[in-house]
């Protein structure tokens, strides 16, 4: 079996999906997609029917890069709300060997889930914290060991049910099958995470188009989250309204001619562009830039703080992530707020380098742990459709080659 998963982010600025191949335990790029959407506002969808024209070319786009008919997703929900409460739960293990498998923990999972009813809202996801078995306590992973008693602590993860409903009707409606949803602090951890973090406090920041994600992590598992009202589009804003252009101009300047830090801006480098009363106007990188470098720092002070107020406790790392991240100089401005132990994220996979997908491709990579957890066997992608697609790209490219990722090449629309 070929083992495909896609995974879809709906923003308020683009819909962005990612569609990775499983192969000899590596996660390879096969396309991505980020398309421009309408009917979402901070996250949220506000017009059912502009966010489902918007979904439906997102997937029109990445379904002709590939050739493949994408009908099943791991989905994102709004973290709006979100809720993370430390749940417990015990069971006997009852085979011969008294040998702990695989379906003991997704049992005592369960059962710490179902014991904890929340009329208005949705369970996301079960995060494992640590195993007890017998007298033997903080057990990451207690597959194959024995004993008779088997307990855990978890975090449970919730939010209001319209987070999810809202997102799973609309692609459902499109005939697109949600087979697991997700929070996007929980594909960015799983995106950049690593063994120096299993014993630390730290902190993710995703600064989006309209919203700022921050989320506080103790020793790899998600315990609290708030969002910012401010993101990528108050940049925008600023140039606009300084320079009198539009907010679509002002973006674009933004990613292809400003810099995050005014530090290695040039008062000589000129661009020109029409204003609202179409007349031409000169701007110059530094004097831009300082605007930006202005709107950065308020947004990351105000991270700041709210990484103070969800907890007291040393903060052993901070990475930030999002589009807005990608910013040339971006780095400089981040080392002046918070100092050495904030770093922009790296997503670190062959064709993409760009921070706007780390919450798919975590979320991508959480869904994997967890077939694995459960020992279960899984692809997104029909194998007949697979095959099929095979032949045909095998035809245009003139190969024998039998990995998907080498007959289709990376394709990546960024």
């Amino acid at each position: 079996m070929k083992h495909i998963y896609t995974s879809i982010d709906i923003g308020s600025n683009s819909i962005k999906i990612v569609v990775c191949e499983l192969y000899q335990n590596k996660l390879n790029l096969l396309a991505t997609s980020s398309f421009k959407s309408k009917g979402i506002k901070k996250g949220l969808i506000t017009d059912v029917e502009q966010a489902s024209i918007s979904v439906k070319n997102a997937f029109k786009e990445i379904e002709t890069m590939l050739g493949i008919k994408i009908k099943r997703v791991i989905a994102s929900i709004p973290s709006f709300n979100a809720e993370y409460t430390i749940v417990k739960s015990n069971i006997k293990i009852n085979n011969e060997n008294l040998t702990v498998t695989s379906d003991d923990i997704v049992k005592v999972l369960d059962i710490a889930a179902k014991r904890n009813s929340f009329e208005s809202r949705e369970l996301v996801t079960v995060l494992p914290i640590d195993y007890t078995l017998d007298e033997n306590a903080f057990i990451k992973n207690p597959k194959g060991m024995k004993g008779s008693n088997l307990g855990c602590r978890a975090v449970l993860v919730t939010t209001p049910k319209k987070n999810v409903y809202s997102v799973v009707t609309l692609l459902e409606n499109l005939g697109i099958e949600v087979v697991d949803i997700s929070l996007n602090n929980i594909g960015d951890l799983y995106c950049f995470n690593n063994k120096k973090f299993e014993d630390k406090i730290g902190a993710i920041i995703n600064i989006g188009s309209e919203t700022t994600d921050i989320s506080l992590y103790n020793k790899s598992i998600i315990v609290k989250s708030s969002i910012i009202n401010m993101g990528g589009k108050n940049i925008d804003s600023d140039i606009a309204y300084m320079y009198k252009i539009d907010n679509s101009t002002a973006g674009k300047l933004k990613l292809d001619f400003a810099l995050a830090h005014k530090k290695n801006a040039s008062v000589n480098d000129i661009i020109e562009v029409k204003n609202s009363k179409d007349e031409i106007i000169k701007i110059n990188q530094f004097e831009i830039s300082e605007i930006v470098m202005s709107r950065l720092e308020e947004l990351l002070e105000e991270a700041k703080k709210e990484i103070n107020l969800l907890t007291s406790k040393k903060i052993d790392y901070i990475i930030i992530t999002g589009g807005t991240s990608n910013m040339v100089g971006f780095e400089y401005i981040v080392k002046d707020i918070f100092g050495e132990n904030a770093n922009i994220g790296n997503v670190k996979m062959l064709g993409i380098r760009d921070n706007i997908y780390s919450s798919c491709i975590g979320n991508i990579v959480y869904f994997i742990s967890k077939l694995k957890l459960k020992n279960k066997d899984y692809s997104m992608v029909d194998e007949n459709e697979f095959y099929q697609a095979i032949t045909m790209n095998s035809k245009k490219t003139n190969t024998s080659d039998s990995m998907l990722g080498k007959i289709f090449g990376f394709f990546f629309n960024e």
